[in-house]
């Protein structure tokens, strides 16, 4: 699988982890993720990050992808009709 593939694949229900960030108190936490707007991601845990600030690794299919956040910087609705 591609990054455009991920890119273009929605989020919701997938595992992720922080593993940069500008905030680096942020780095390490895992979540499923529970919804999404262009600049968020939001998981179980309640936690609310921001696309544009972190680098995702995100599990899909026993598979694990590294994805800058900013590539994902889009209204979901969007990012998938690409």
């Amino acid at each position: 699988m591609q990054t455009k593939d991920i890119v273009s694949m929605n989020l919701i229900g997938k595992d992720i982890e922080i593993t940069k960030s500008k905030n680096k108190s942020l780095i390490g936490i895992k979540g499923k993720v529970i919804d999404e707007t262009k600049n968020m991601i939001i998981l179980d845990n309640q936690k609310k990050l921001m696309k544009s600030q972190s680098t995702f690794k995100i599990k899909i299919k026993n598979n694990i992808y590294e994805i800058d956040g900013k590539v994902l910087q889009t209204r979901p609705e969007d990012r998938i009709k690409k």
